[in-house]
This record gives structure tokens, sequence and C-alpha cells, in this order.
């Protein structure tokens, strides 16, 4: 479960937006956090990672939920399910639980693809 150049920009990018949080309105992070991490979903998929890139886009869906902002209930199982769907697909993808979905033998993307 090695780091690559993307999973630094994330963590680059997330502490700024954190540093951003202090000075911003809570709706406009959300929405920098929802942009942010739409790019990185498309970045991943566009390096072969297409199970990471759903785990990005369920962030996304927590952002979203964090702007939309539904009340109660709704709101605890939109947000909590969205980052637990993403966390498990991000660990499930880097642990190779998930089956392969690109052809092997396909374009590589900027990363290239894992060994496997």
């Amino acid at each position: 479960m090695a780091m690559d150049r993307i999973d630094g920009v994330a963590i680059v990018g997330f502490a700024a937006i954190i540093a951003a949080s202090t000075v911003l309105e809570g709706i406009a992070v959300a929405a920098a956090l929802g942009g942010f991490a739409l790019s990185l979903s498309s970045w991943r998929l566009y390096g072969g990672r297409p199970w990471e890139a759903l785990a990005w886009l369920s962030w996304v869906g927590a952002a979203v939920v964090l702007v939309i902002v539904p009340g109660g209930g709704a709101f605890v199982v939109a947000f909590f399910g969205s980052l637990l769907l993403g966390i498990g697909l991000l660990f499930a993808d880097r642990l190779d639980l998930l089956p392969s979905i690109w052809n092997e033998t396909g374009v590589e993307g900027v990363e290239g693809r894992r060994g496997g």
C-alpha cells in the first residue's frame, strides 16, 4: 500500500483546504472539498485505478451532503455512508481485494498500471 504522487497531492490539498477553513465560510470550504475530490477522482480514473476513482466520487457525495445539509437522520446516513463507502473502496483497492476491471493490455494511464 505504497503512496504515489497523487496521494501526496491529496495530502497537501487537504491541508490547504483545512487551512482555508479557518478564514472561509463553511459552504465555500465544502464546495472546494468537493471540487478537489472530483479532480482527484478523475486523475485516479485516468491513471487506471477505477475503484479508487469511485472512492473519491463517494467523498464528493459527502461534500455535497455538507452543502445541502439535510435534516437529522438523513444527514447522518448520507454523510457517514459516503465516507465509509469511500474508505472501504480505497482500502479494498489498495489491498487488491477488488477485481481488476481494466483490460490489462490496454493503454497505461499517467502513473501506469500496478503489477498484478
